[in-house]
């Protein structure tokens, strides 16, 4: 009996030393990230991921960081190493879980990177495969305020091209906004971003 009472209280102990481990590693690449330090926080997060293949949290934050770089790189060919880093770790996780809403909508960002870095080669390739993330995001979760407030705000970014009435963009962006306010993250490290810049886009909106 001693001895099964000995090998479960180690089991406990490594199953706990293991979920601090992952802790530890999560809040130093969040850290890393904070810093400005995308490259070292990335790479933290990928051997975080592959140790941890039952969270997509590591990867879905590879993808983050490196989908997000792209808005302020000027350099085309970093700009395809990025959005190539982050479609990599997404496309991990997407072969594992098809119903995470979350997952969809960074492949939407993901998507909206190409627009942004040549719209012109890449608005008309790209724009209905943003449209169709956005959609299985809301489809699969339709309280997410990412994904409601992430379709508003790229149809807002083409409406001067476009000539759509913003009214009803603006208050989706609005739902997203309460959305946002009552959201409450399945984990401590589940996304939670997005608030500020919705609140930015409902100050312009009109």
């Amino acid at each position: 009996m001693k001895k099964i009472i000995t090998l479960i209280a180690l089991f406990v102990v490594v199953i706990s030393s293991a979920q601090t481990q992952f802790e530890q590693g999560m809040n130093k690449a969040f850290g890393l990230w904070k810093e400005g330090k995308n490259t070292e926080a990335s790479a933290l997060f990928e051997r975080i991921a592959a140790a941890e293949k039952n969270s997509y949290l590591p990867n879905y934050y590879v993808a983050l960081i490196n989908a997000t770089a792209v808005f302020t790189e000027k350099d085309k060919t970093k700009i395809d190493l990025l959005l190539t880093k982050a479609q990599d770790a997404l496309d991990i996780e997407l072969i594992k879980d098809q119903a995470n809403s979350e997952l969809y909508v960074m492949q939407a960002l993901i998507y909206t990177g190409y627009v942004v870095a040549d719209p012109m080669t890449n608005g008309m390739k790209y724009s209905g495969k943003v449209m169709e993330a956005y959609a299985k995001a809301k489809a699969l979760d339709p309280n997410n305020p990412r994904a409601v407030f992430g379709e508003a705000d790229y149809q807002l970014g083409g409406a001067k091209w476009t000539g759509v009435d913003t009214k009803p963009l603006c208050a989706q962006v609005d739902k997203s906004i309460e959305l946002f306010n009552t959201f409450k993250p399945a984990t401590p490290y589940a996304p939670k971003w997005g608030l500020d810049r919705a609140l930015e886009i409902q100050k312009t909106c009109k």
